[in-house]
């Protein structure tokens, strides 16, 4: 089986039962198993394949989900293109509950996860000053804007180790750095899409208000904010999927070029 793109599912999105012809494929890596099996299938008359980041139950913590695997698996499937949905809580009024944010920069606030494919005996120094492929960004900000759902076209993004939320005085710290939004899943994810020199963006749904707000955030709100969303999201990626060029014209595909020691 091969597949042009791939979609990582996140918090609300297990379900691949949007893709035709579908068929579970399990892939091995050097870096154990990925999340789930992949399914593969057609959206749109695309080759679409689809594995959910926590598994179908989710029953993977975001320390543990094993993104090394998950896109290995999805490069050897000979996936170009990654759309990564996912939950996010808001560190500005203005980033309400039910947006979707275009994510274009991180920070980092991660401890335990292994954030390249190369342990030795080379090592790979890769540039993520630009962490999200550009032109897959601006495809869906357009997508966005002409489907007139409320969206944000940049967002600096705090990836923390979670599973906990965050403590007021974290949230209060991230909102004077300027961040935008707080999840726990982005980093190594990005990361390692572009050691693979697959294109990758995210589609991130805000939830919640993290906890710099009167109460705090809980995860029955978050799942009910994204079950609110989901048929948006999915529509996203749907006009994605058809607008996607055939062939990459960004700098993606080289990101390997001067990276390795």
């Amino acid at each position: 089986m091969r597949a042009e793109i791939g979609i990582i599912g996140g918090t609300g999105v297990y379900d691949p039962q949007f893709l035709e012809n579908a068929e579970e494929v399990k892939v091995d890596t050097p870096f154990g198993p990925p999340s789930d099996v992949i399914t593969v299938g057609d959206l749109e008359g695309r080759k679409v394949a689809f594995i959910p980041r926590h598994a179908r139950k989710h029953t993977i913590r975001p320390t543990d989900v094993n993104s090394r695997a998950n896109i290995y698996a999805l490069k050897q499937l000979g996936v170009q293109w990654i759309l990564s949905p996912s939950t996010v809580g808001s560190l500005k009024d203005e980033y309400k509950p039910g947006d979707i944010v275009f994510v274009d920069q991180f920070i980092d606030r991660t401890t335990r996860r292994e954030q390249s494919f190369y342990t030795g005996p080379k090592v790979c120094h890769i540039s993520v000053a630009e962490p999200i492929c550009p032109e897959l960004r601006k495809l869906l900000i357009k997508i966005a804007g002409e489907m007139k759902v409320r969206y944000h076209k940049t967002g600096t993004y705090v990836c923390i180790e979670g599973p906990r939320f965050s403590t007021k005085a974290e949230s209060k710290l991230f909102q004077s750095w300027g961040a935008d939004v707080v999840g726990m899943t982005l980093v190594p994810e990005c990361v390692l899409a572009r050691e693979a020199e697959v294109c990758y963006a995210s589609i991130a749904t805000v939830t919640d208000y993290d906890c710099w707000k009167d109460y705090p955030v809980t995860a029955g709100e978050i799942g009910r904010t994204m079950r609110e969303n989901i048929e948006k999201v999915k529509r996203i990626i749907g006009e994605a999927v058809v607008k996607i060029p055939k062939e990459k014209v960004c700098e993606c595909r080289n990101a390997l070029k001067s990276a390795m020691v």
